[in-house]
């Protein structure tokens, strides 16, 4: 598993980094404080205090270059 951080502070922001994360079959998680949902999930992004950085867990064992080529726009 590997963590960033990434910031999603507006409605085009969550809408291309879900399109982006969906080609992928990885499961990814978003956690703000004690919340955790899955990085898919557009209703999920939205109930998340969106005004501050996000914890983004990947669950790979292989390697993250591809994702985190796709992410570079969202990393903080």
């Amino acid at each position: 598993m590997k963590t960033v951080q990434i910031s999603l502070n507006s409605i085009d922001k969550v809408k291309s980094f879900v399109n982006d994360i969906t080609k992928f079959d990885y499961d990814f998680d978003l956690v703000s404080g004690r919340y955790v949902i899955d990085a898919k999930s557009i209703m999920g992004i939205f109930s998340l205090d969106l005004s501050k950085p996000i914890d983004l867990n990947i669950h790979t064992e292989g390697s993250t270059d591809d994702i985190m080529a796709v992410l570079k726009d969202y990393l903080v």
